[in-house]
């Protein structure tokens, strides 16, 4: 059953665009936000304090937190200090602990999204399963999967990084007598206290589920495909009083946070600058001692030397995402836990199969098995996204490959934009990224609504100028990712062999480009009064009606 905090149709302002009710007929909402985790949040705060309030926020979940509402297994925790993961204009002082546990970072985000207002305009239990654009109209219609559509002028996809848990590919995973856990959807009811258990899976949640279980289950199998960089030493621990005393003072955070951010852009502005002659050796020395220095550490750590040599990485420390824990290596010492690097053949009833013929029976197998990201192609299914005149950005992206102005918009897909698009991470806290991107859409929102359009698009010869220049500048890091480490699966690099998840820029010049993109970049139109008739009046809608350009102002 769908809950919505606020399930009445709100009339749209007059001031609004396309909100004369003598115009073309309103959509249900001026703006409508996918997704209600970090990034929905902060565009729905900065659309409040831009002064538009007609908006929804729709959520599959029930409540917001995004990720961080969803994922609740095992030892869940932030990889940064919480300091550093939050939002600009809720800064949090006494976290209970530098690298927080899920529970307090979910609370924070509703926290924050209580204070700012947002439950009254968010819509739960909700999965948007198609968006089509209405071009008689100049809105979308969002198609949810429990048969309700939902009108909205302008779209803001906020749905993160990490779109949906990976189909389970796994061949017999239905046919398991036992419990199957997800990091997505952990049952806590389920003891697992002396039960045989298996982890599936060697990434971020499974280096936090695995020491968190090992020392409560009888025994546990990790099964690796990819071994994973791991630093031992994570300087975690309760925060000091004293330490949230210093953190309250004003502009501290923040402060460090800029230091950070320069750190990261001269790296990335390095990795675009430096001539590719130069960047070549000097990366492929950097991972020949990094790869050996690590594999000497193990061998130091880990007591069995079969094992620590199963966990060292044949790859670059950065191609793959690098983790850091307190247990997860410690974890391979216990005499309870074994790592399985043979491929599995097929899950059975009783537990799982390896291709060398060997049948490990479990009581609970754990799906650590990653998700769809929004690097991906195959992550815009065809047919969920459609544009003018039918312009699907699956296909799109499937045939053209990924792309979009200033990672946010697509020439096709107007009055859209997304937070997290390709080629758009930083490498700054998620925070800080999805508060810049935020503020592209709603400067251009804002735009619209000084000029009265009711169509805002990127136009081609824009989109296909920038895109083009990416491309320029991420070649360093396309080397590193796509040919250097091509032979290690990472979401860094998408299934075209390119590196689409980092933008090869620094982090100030990415928010400059997002808050300052020059107008003349967009199309402005308006749908003139006559070609629209009114929602209720029953007549299909057919061809797209003759559009009134807005002049620039």
């Amino acid at each position: 059953m769908t809950t919505t905090v606020n399930d009445k149709k709100r009339p749209t302002p007059k001031d609004a665009p396309g909100g004369d009710p003598q115009g073309p007929a309103a959509p249900d909402y001026q703006v409508a936000i996918i997704g209600a985790g970090p990034g929905g949040i902060a565009t729905g705060v900065k659309l409040s304090k831009a002064g538009i309030n007609d908006y929804v926020i729709i959520e599959r979940s029930d409540n917001f937190g995004g990720s961080w509402q969803l994922n609740q297994y095992p030892g869940i925790a932030v990889d940064i200090p919480g300091v550093a993961y939050q939002f600009g204009f809720a800064r949090k002082h006494d976290w209970s602990r530098l690298f927080p546990f899920g529970p307090e970072v979910k609370q924070y985000h509703q926290d924050v999204a209580r204070e700012y207002g947002l439950y009254e305009h968010a819509m739960f239990n909700t999965d948007v399963e198609r968006e089509i654009w209405d071009d008689a109209g100049h809105y979308w219609k969002l198609h949810t999967s429990s048969g309700k559509v939902v009108t909205a002028r302008f779209v803001i996809s906020a749905v993160g990084a990490f779109v949906r848990p990976k189909a389970e590919n796994i061949p017999g995973v239905s046919k398991f007598k036992g419990k199957i856990q997800r990091p997505t959807s952990w049952d806590y009811s389920w003891d697992l206290t002396g039960k045989k258990v298996a982890v599936i899976g060697t990434g971020a949640s499974a280096v936090q589920i695995i020491p968190a279980i090992a020392k409560d289950v009888g025994s546990l199998s990790v099964f690796q495909r990819t071994p994973v960089w791991c630093a031992p030493i994570k300087p975690d621990g309760p925060m000091p009083k004293a330490a949230q005393g210093v953190l309250k003072i004003p502009g501290l955070v923040g402060a460090g946070e800029s230091v950070a951010l320069v750190v990261i852009d001269l790296a990335l502005r390095a990795a675009v600058s430096v001539p590719l002659a130069i960047v070549k050796p000097v990366l492929t020395a950097f991972d020949k001692v990094a790869i050996k220095g690590y594999a000497a550490f193990l061998k130091l750590f880990i007591r069995d030397a079969e094992t620590a040599k199963k966990l060292t990485p044949n790859y670059g420390v950065i191609a793959k995402r690098p983790t850091m824990s307190n247990g997860y290596l410690q974890a391979f010492n216990r005499s309870n836990v074994s790592l399985i690097t043979d491929p599995i053949e097929t899950v059975t009833a009783k537990g799982i199969k390896t291709r060398d013929g060997v049948e490990h029976d479990f009581d609970m197998i754990v799906l650590a098995t990653g998700y769809d990201v929004f690097s991906d192609p195959e992550t815009y299914l065809t047919g969920s996204i459609v544009g003018r005149e039918g312009f699907d950005l699956g296909e799109f992206y499937t045939k053209e490959g990924m792309q979009a102005y200033q990672s946010a918009s697509v020439h096709g897909i107007p009055n859209r934009w997304m937070l997290v698009g390709p080629y758009s991470w930083t490498g700054s806290g998620w925070h800080a990224f999805v508060e810049m991107t935020a503020d592209h859409a709603i400067r251009a929102i804002t735009e619209a609504k000084r000029r009265d359009a009711t169509l805002v698009e990127v136009h081609r010869a824009a989109a296909d100028a920038y895109h083009k220049k990416i491309l320029h500048n991420n070649r360093a890091i396309n080397f590193y990712l796509a040919d250097l480490n091509a032979h290690v699966p990472t979401y860094y690099r998408n299934s075209h062999g390119h590196s689409t998840y980092i933008r090869p820029s620094g982090f100030f010049e990415a928010s400059r480009g997002n808050r300052k993109f020059p107008y003349s970049d967009y199309s402005w139109e308006k749908v003139p009064a006559k070609a629209a008739a009114p929602k209720d009046s029953g007549k299909a809608a057919g061809a797209a009606p003759a559009l009134s350009q807005v002049s620039a102002k």
